[in-house]
């Protein structure tokens, strides 16, 4: 039994209730493609979609947008090798500032929830745990 066990194939959720390191050695031990995305540099919308491009290192045609985005998870592979294809993605420190308001973090989770249902018809996991940096 491992982190994930309980937790359901196609899921966006806040990082704190989960142990970050119980889910990274969850996603090795399933064969769960691993992508960790660190935004505590972003403090805009346009700083965090390019800190997404980076970190889940999404091709060089990703146009920095939300529709982009989409379109980029929703052509992810997962390993060849996995006998339960998924993904884990970690997305740590979305900044909670004037320029990137709840607003706009809310409408790029439903991007990932769009993702996750687009996984889901294909019988692919995809969660996703994020976290939320507070303005200092």
């Amino acid at each position: 039994m491992t982190a994930l066990s309980n937790i359901p194939r196609h899921a966006v959720l806040p990082l704190g209730a989960y142990d970050k390191n119980g889910l990274i050695r969850a996603a090795q031990q399933t064969d769960q493609t691993l992508l960790v995305c660190d935004c505590s540099g972003a403090d805009s919308k346009a700083a965090v979609l390019a800190a997404l491009g980076e970190g889940l290192h999404l091709p060089a045609h990703y146009g920095n947008n939300l529709d982009a985005l989409y379109d980029c998870l929703t052509d992810l592979e997962p390993g060849e090798e996995a006998e339960r294809p998924g993904f884990v993605l970690l997305v740590e420190n979305l900044p909670d500032v004037a320029h990137f308001p709840a607003d706009d973090r809310s409408m790029l989770l439903d991007v990932f929830r769009d993702a996750a249902d687009f996984f889901y018809d294909h019988d692919t996991a995809f969660r996703v745990f994020y976290s939320v940096r507070k303005q200092a």
